[in-house]
């Protein structure tokens, strides 16, 4: 049995992964995914307050909170990577 991850790892451009995304997810869990990822952004950036960002993005500060945990104090750097890598582009 392949792993999700595994499955992830065969797509080889946007969108493969994108057709991907749309057959696993529902649209609601494609969209929180998405403005979770604009959260990270807008953190990255760090030009405006987490109460902004969730005013924003139409979210929950918690919601905020949590991406900010994960982009500035958890081990995994998954959204740090990634912007790293998309503003070098």
């Amino acid at each position: 049995m392949f792993s999700l991850y595994d499955a992830f790892s065969t797509l080889k451009n946007k969108e493969e992964f994108e057709n991907f995304l749309l057959d696993i997810c529902t649209p609601t869990e494609i969209k929180d995914l998405n403005d979770r990822f604009i959260i990270a952004q807008h953190l990255y950036d760090g030009k405006m307050s987490q109460r902004a960002i969730a005013e924003k993005v139409k979210c929950s500060i918690t919601t905020v909170t949590r991406v900010a945990r994960f982009l500035h104090q958890e081990k995994y750097k998954g959204y740090k990577n990634a912007l790293d890598r998309l503003h070098k582009k």
